[in-house]
């Protein structure tokens, strides 16, 4: 048996045209329509990038217990579990967030790994290179990140080259080792189509007939500044278009080796992302800092199960967290690991219809969202400093460095829970960037107002969800700090 999962980073389910759109050029996604089963309600948990990488290890919620961190000394990983029971793990990668602290631990619970440098503020290619950029659109976003993308772009000068692409070929090249062997799972997770939105002008010229030389291509989180127009956010949309156009391009790769060699017939294979993306959209650009809407957590997924049905659509209401159930349920492998997520096997064989009555999503110190298939309800902070908020932890990296002196003084061991498996573990302050407190609780419709765009007043109906979400909490044993900050009771 054999398992393939194409990942890739901020795909949004709006800009491929098999889910509707009809201005994007994506023939090889096209494609997936009948090579798969295409969901139309899968859903993000964790948010963003590590928090979600999490949840494919785990199959379990961590949003509200940590922020952005490494897998945990008490997290379970079903990819040391697969080993264990014979089947051989590689991963090819250009995520580079795989490299720095805040995610060290991921990529070593695979049997091999290979990974490729430069993507976005990758600390790779000497600063210098980068000295003489050309002029940024004032738009875009600023710092060391920005200065360092530009000197990785010096070892980028061609397609080929771009760490995207050499993901895909060594994904290519595993499949061709690989291709008469059993007992497999092959992960090609690619960063793109995350910012910035760096693509060969190729791309860029089949939306604009006069690319600028001066492109709106790393926009910077938060609402829409007074100083972003209309025709810069459709110039920002075309820019983030054309890297999901060059993704589609090398996806046809993968997709015709699978034609070649008959490999839908007797591979399990996914395609997926982790979150997607607002380009002015509700006017808010980017993820983590808006209410989590639709555009940012509402994902595209494909599953091709052998001998299943393709072509078709399924409606269940899924999530991230039943990728790492499916995969131990495809191999055999009894799962023992106390799991949110349940496999999607039964509902591709019809033997069931359901996996969730509700799921929850969200990033750690923002809303925390409840879904029962109609209503999103999104409960905020009732408190003006967005806190108290806490982490559960027994590792202290962030994305880049670790956490500070002042918030290890003042940790709290305590023994061990659901969420640690038993692991004792230690409780920690600490403050966020994310002001829900200011947005307030949302509730929509989106059976009448998919697009969420009229918040909707129902006292009723929100008692409802917030009961939902209270026992949702108090199944995954949220810390107490999180009914405080929500402003609720268990």
């Amino acid at each position: 048996m054999r398992a393939i999962m194409i990942m890739f980073d901020t795909l949004s389910r709006d800009f491929l045209s098999n889910y509707g759109n009809q201005w994007m050029k994506t023939p090889n996604f096209q494609r997936l329509r009948e090579k798969t089963t295409t969901f139309d309600n899968f859903y993000g948990g964790s948010m963003p990038c590590m928090p979600a990488r999490r949840e494919l290890h785990t199959g379990r919620y961590n949003f509200m217990h940590r922020m952005w961190g490494q897998l945990e000394p008490f997290d379970h990983s079903i990819f040391e579990v697969m080993q264990k029971n014979g089947i051989y793990c590689h991963l090819v990668t250009d995520h580079s967030h795989y490299f720095e602290d805040g995610g060290a631990t991921y990529h070593n619970r695979y049997s091999t790994w290979e990974g490729f440098r430069g993507q976005e503020g990758d600390r790779w290619a000497p600063r210098k290179l980068g000295e003489d950029h050309p002029k940024q659109n004032p738009l875009n976003k600023t710092g060391i990140s920005v200065e360092q993308h530009f000197a990785n772009r010096q070892k980028q000068t061609v397609e080929e080259t771009m760490s995207s692409p050499l993901t895909i070929k060594a994904g290519l090249e595993f499949l061709d080792a690989y291709k008469t062997e059993e007992d497999w799972f092959l992960q090609i997770e690619c960063f793109d189509p995350h910012e910035p939105f760096f693509v060969p002008e190729k791309y860029r010229e089949m939306y604009q007939e006069q690319p600028t030389d001066r492109p709106y291509f790393w926009p910077k989180y938060g609402r829409v500044p007074e100083d972003v127009g209309d025709d810069d956010l459709v110039e920002l949309q075309k820019e983030y278009a054309a890297l999901v156009s060059m993704c589609d391009v090398h996806l046809g790769k993968l997709l015709d080796y699978l034609d070649e060699n008959n490999m839908w017939e007797d591979t399990l294979v996914i395609i997926n992302t982790d979150h997607g993306f607002l380009l002015g959209e509700h006017d808010w650009i980017g993820k983590n800092v808006a209410p989590m809407y639709e555009e940012i957590i509402h994902l595209p997924f494909f599953i091709s199960y052998p001998d299943s049905t393709t072509g078709n659509h399924c409606q269940t209401l899924s999530q991230t967290i039943d990728i790492p159930a499916t995969l131990l349920d495809y191999f055999g492998i009894e799962n023992q690991l106390e799991m949110d997520g349940k496999s999607l096997l039964p509902i591709l064989k019809k033997e069931q219809r359901e996996l969730h009555p509700e799921i929850i999503f969200g990033t750690n110190g923002g809303h925390v969202n409840i879904y029962d298939g109609r209503y999103v309800y999104m409960r905020a902070s009732v408190h003006p400093d967005n806190g108290p908020n806490t982490i559960q932890t027994l590792n202290y990296a962030m994305m880049r460095g670790f956490l500070k002196k002042e918030m290890l003084d003042q940790f709290t061991r305590k023994p061990g829970n659901r969420f640690t498996n038993q692991y004792p573990y230690t409780e920690i302050a600490v403050t966020t960037y994310i002001d829900s407190y200011s947005i307030g609780h949302l509730l929509f419709d989106l059976a009448n107002d998919p697009k969420q765009e009229r918040p909707i007043q129902d006292e009723q109906i929100e008692a409802e969800m917030l009961s939902k979400l209270v026992k949702m909490m108090n199944k995954i044993e949220a810390p107490d700090s999180e009914y405080e900050r929500l402003g609720i009771q268990k």
